[in-house]
């Protein structure tokens, strides 16, 4: 790894860059920056927004009186339609929510509900954690996967959040007090507020980006020095809070060193060159094909908020490739790996695994039914945290999950948070995944189908779907995509941070081998223990709801409309601190290039 060497310090497992052909990029759905008439638009429905609430409470109170509140439904309706409006603007129109909102309604009609229609506060935590890592392979901080615990976070106590949009945090905290619950519309709003923030974090990478190839934000560049800045910030971007972003020398030096060394590297130069390409055909009526083309930091901008949302993706290849070797591993095909097959790789294979026992243990990725044979859970040790890259201060980038699309199929096809035995049989019969792909409808054995037929009955004639024994039901039937839901005590050990920052996770060689010497003097008497007793299913009765949410809470001051309200507006302020941060560095920039050239994203 020429990058963990030129860093001087151990990278995790993981190649330092994806070694696979880049997908292609998606087509854009917003921009970073916006221009100042947006802003004026944004500030005036901003200003409306204030406006309305200041006329509503005028001699009255939001618990006020049946006429009183009939007024208040319907300037609370108007109110709603300014916050989404301004929200529109400042996400460069309502096709970033509509295809937000797409992402997310199978799920959140699956999902239990109030009676109003609306999540609760840990279904809305369920249903932003999935929506960021199945779009972008996002772990969000303070979102962690929790495998299976009954006192779970919410999704006010993302870091960023707290951190970032102190009101919208409020606003949700409020929002639970009134125990109203949040409807769709409101978790969309929330979700692109997030979003903004992480691309308004990754427009600062891009200025320390332009710092280390000694140029200025304050110019237009050419398409070289444009390629050069993107390649830096990939790279400063997937060494996360190690990079250094003050050492341009250094930095150039570790370029230098990778180019030479190709391989990995020359994959992601293909990524931003895609990138590239791709604005240039969106912007392709704005160009003059007789001139050489000349980028401002505006259009810089909107080149690494694409390469920010698709990166996620991009990287996942590696982690299939890294899937297949482990799968190489599995000569039962039941989604684990002993324990010495998986430190045995030899020197000169793609992937060396190190990382030690307890680690495996901790996050629930060894299975010791058997003691002397310990063997490793391949897709809870995919979604682990050593597998995760690119660490920023509010989250990191992991592999993507199989499960999450199994699960969405199955939400999807049921609508609702549980469903009879025989209708989830006949669905997941049906279900195809990268280790079933059936011409016909899949046989699931018997003792599968007496699971599951068990677990309806103990919930009274219909199985929940976001259960411990239901994921625990669909590991078995997809042991290499669904993980083995182990209960935690602490949800932090899913934690990246707590893994990367210590470095704990790796095993000693002596751990290692002694590991590999263990397992073969017990391979015989595993062997014929095998042989007498056939294998079992890996099953446990313990019953986690982790959606399901503790006593009624008491209401709080607000009332329900008023607390969907607030949420709202503090979502719309957040996205206005996110946006006026970029307009700041753009107008910074274009207003010393006044006279120069054209204040469109590329200089003709």
């Amino acid at each position: 790894q020429p990058c963990a060497q030129a860093f001087g310090f151990e990278l995790p497992r993981r190649l330092s860059f994806p070694l696979h052909t880049p997908a292609g990029l998606p087509p854009r759905q917003g921009s970073c920056i916006p221009n100042r008439m947006e802003s004026m638009q944004t500030f005036f429905f901003l200003c409306l927004a204030l406006a309305i609430p200041s006329h509503a409470s005028t001699g009255a109170h939001f618990r006020g009186s049946t006429s009183e509140a009939a007024g208040l439904r319907v300037e609370t309706g108007e109110v709603e339609f300014s916050i989404r409006s301004s929200m529109e603007a400042l996400v460069r129109g309502g096709g970033r929510l509509s295809g937000i909102e797409a992402a997310l309604s199978q799920t959140f009609k699956a999902l239990p509900k109030n009676s109003r229609g609306r999540l609760s506060p840990r279904a809305v935590r369920y249903l932003v954690h999935g929506y960021f890592a199945k779009e972008h392979g996002w772990l969000i901080r303070g979102l962690e996967r929790h495998g299976m615990q009954a006192d779970t976070s919410e999704v006010h106590e993302a870091s960023i959040l707290q951190d970032r949009a102190p009101a919208l945090v409020e606003a949700l905290l409020e929002a639970r007090q009134a125990d109203r619950g949040l409807a769709l519309e409101d978790i969309v709003a929330m979700v692109a507020a997030v979003e903004r923030l992480i691309f308004d974090e990754s427009i600062q990478l891009l200025e320390a980006a332009y710092s280390l190839n000694y140029l200025t934000t304050e110019g237009p560049m050419d398409e070289g020095e444009l390629h050069e800045v993107l390649r830096s910030y990939l790279l400063i971007f997937e060494m996360g809070m190690r990079s250094n972003l003050s050492d341009a020398r250094k930095h150039q030096a570790i370029k230098r060193k990778l180019e030479r060394a190709g391989g990995s590297y020359s994959m992601l130069v293909e990524f931003e060159e895609d990138a590239v390409r791709n604005f240039g055909f969106s912007h392709r009526h704005q160009m003059n094909p007789f001139a050489d083309n000349q980028y401002t930091f505006q259009a810089a901008s909107h080149i690494v908020e694409d390469l920010a949302q698709a990166y996620g993706k991009w990287q996942n290849a590696e982690c299939r490739q890294m899937k297949e070797e482990l799968i190489k591993l599995d000569v039962d095909g039941d989604g684990r790996v002993p324990l010495s097959s998986f430190y045995a790789q030899p020197e000169t294979s793609s992937y060396q695994f190190t990382e030690s026992r307890e680690y495996l243990q901790t996050i629930g990725a060894l299975d010791e039914t058997v003691s002397s044979t310990p063997r490793v859970r391949i897709a809870n040790y995919m979604l682990g945290p050593s597998n995760c890259i690119a660490s920023s201060s509010y989250y990191s980038v992991c592999c993507l999950s199989e499960c999450e699309a199994i699960m969405n199929e199955l939400e999807g096809a049921v609508q609702a948070p549980t469903a009879p035995a025989a209708r989830l049989l006949g669905i997941v019969a049906n279900l195809t995944s990268s280790s079933y792909a059936p011409e016909a409808p899949r046989q699931l054995p018997e003792d599968l189908r007496d699971k599951m037929h068990a677990i309806a009955e103990r919930h009274g004639g219909e199985a929940p779907l976001h259960g411990r024994l239901f994921a625990q039901w669909l590991h078995s039937a997809f042991p290499q995509e669904c993980p083995y839901p182990h209960v935690h005590e602490n949800a932090a050990v899913l934690s990246p941070g707590k893994w990367l920052n210590s470095g704990s996770f790796t095993a000693p060689k002596e751990e290692r081998v002694r590991a590999m010497e263990q397992a073969g003097s017990a391979t015989e008497e595993a062997h014929q223990a095998a042989e007498a007793q056939p294998q079992a299913l890996e099953w446990s009765e313990d019953e986690v709801l982790p959606l399901e949410e503790p006593a009624q809470r008491s209401r709080g001051a607000l009332g329900g409309n008023a607390a969907r309200l607030a949420v709202q507006l503090a979502v719309l302020l957040a996205l206005l601190r996110a946006a006026f941060s970029g307009l700041r560095a753009a107008a910074s920039a274009s207003g010393r290039n006044a006279g120069k050239g054209s204040l469109l994203p590329v200089s003709m």
